[in-house]
C-alpha cells in the first residue's frame, strides 16, 4: 500500500530567505498567503478598492525588490503590515477630502435572505464606514489592525512607529468614538 503524500507547507521565514535567493515560486506562495489580508486593511482604511488594489500591488512590488532589507525573515508579515498601513496613511494624508462610498460597490455579509434584515445590516455597515472616515488615519489604523486584522499592541506599534501606550490610546478613543456613533445600532 503507498504512502499518502504529505505536504508541507514553508513558514513565512523559509519562504522570505528563499524569496532573498531569487525564487519566484516561494514569493508567489507568500503573495497567495497574504494579499488577501492587505487588501482588506488597505480597502477599509481607504474606502476605496480601486486604490486598496493598487497599494498592495505597489506594496508586493516593494517587497519583491527590497526583501534584501528584511532582517528578520519571520518578520515578513509585520513588515508587509508596516508597508501597507504607511502607504494607505500617506494617501490618506494627501487627500483633499474624504472619498465618497459608493453604497452599490460596498459588500455586506448576508447572514439571511430577509429584505429587512438585510437594509439593516447594509445601514449598520454604511454607518460604520462613515464611523471609520471620522476617525484620525492613525486611530483608523490602529483600530483596523486590533479588531479586524487582529494583530498584538506591539505589532500595530512596530507597524505604526509608536509605543504600546499610544497604541492602546489610539485605539481606545478610535472605540469611544466608534461607539458613540453606532448607539443608535444597539
Amino acid at each position: 500500500m503507498p504512502e499518502a503524500a504529505v505536504t508541507i507547507t514553508p513558514d513565512d521565514a523559509t519562504l522570505a530567505a528563499r524569496v532573498r535567493d531569487g525564487d519566484i515560486r516561494a514569493f508567489e506562495q507568500l503573495v497567495l498567503r497574504y494579499e488577501g489580508q492587505m487588501f482588506r486593511l488597505a480597502a477599509r482604511m481607504l474606502d476605496d478598492r480601486a486604490e486598496a488594489q493598487d497599494i498592495v500591488q505597489e506594496v508586493f512590488l516593494t517587497a519583491w525588490r527590497r526583501i534584501g532589507q528584511l532582517q528578520d525573515d519571520a518578520a515578513f508579515a509585520g513588515w508587509l503590515y508596516r508597508m501597507t498601513t504607511n502607504r494607505c496613511l500617506n494617501l490618506l494624508r494627501s487627500r483633499q477630502r474624504p472619498a465618497d462610498i459608493d453604497p452599490d460597490a460596498t459588500e455586506s455579509p448576508r447572514t439571511e435572505t430577509r429584505p429587512e434584515h438585510a437594509v439593516q445590516i447594509n445601514g449598520q455597515l454604511a454607518a460604520l464606514t462613515v464611523a471609520l472616515r471620522e476617525l484620525t488615519p492613525e486611530q483608523r489604523a490602529c483600530w483596523l489592525l486590533r479588531e479586524v486584522h487582529g494583530r498584538s499592541y506591539e505589532e500595530i506599534g512596530e507597524i505604526v512607529g509608536a509605543n504600546a501606550t499610544a497604541v492602546r490610546g489610539r485605539i481606545a478613543r478610535a472605540r469611544a468614538q466608534l461607539a458613540e456613533v453606532m448607539k443608535p445600532w444597539r
